[in-house]
């Protein structure tokens, strides 16, 4: 199962890629989708859902997980995030992939084992669990780190399911 994680940011949104079989995590690829901040905040969306659908069409991707917006002190930078997450989520959408949406502290504690890990933390859990991926950025980091709380907690609803159906 190819997993695609998605951190959103109107400037820089994060993607990670992984497979899982099983309990078994691979790395696939990482990287970062970026919008020019000299554009209209129409045109900049455009280059975020552009982006991420290259993304998809790369590296075909069976699920889509993304971080959930926190609320900013700054409403219109709360409500810009909101439309870049809004446009990030679209893409995988259209194309008919489930998309789950996971807190920051969800995250951190499925990666981690805390939910307030610092950002050194779960970058360091990322190496670990997924050996060979070396995210330039931050972000590209992150998306991973989603991935990975996607594919641990899918694992455990499949287990949940399957003994409640037995």
């Amino acid at each position: 199962m190819r997993i695609l994680g998605l951190d959103p940011g109107l400037r820089v949104t994060g993607w990670g890629i992984v497979e899982a079989a099983g309990n078994r995590l691979s790395h696939i690829a990482d990287g970062v989708v970026t919008s020019d901040e000299r554009d209209s905040l129409a045109a900049r969306l455009a280059q975020l859902h552009d982006g991420v659908m290259a993304v998809i069409d790369q590296f075909a991707p069976a699920e889509a997980a993304v971080e959930e917006t926190f609320v900013n002190r700054n409403p219109v930078s709360t409500l810009k995030l909101g439309q870049a997450r809004g446009v990030v989520m679209l893409a995988p959408a259209r194309c008919g992939l489930p998309v789950a949406e996971y807190t920051p502290n969800a995250i951190k504690k499925a990666v981690v084992g805390r939910g307030h890990a610092e950002k050194a933390q779960v970058e360091l859990m990322v190496r670990t669990l997924l050996p060979g991926a070396d995210p330039a950025r931050a972000d590209a980091a992150d998306a991973l780190a989603v991935a990975i709380c996607h594919a641990h907690l899918r694992a455990s609803q499949r287990a949940l399911l399957a003994g409640t159906t037995r």
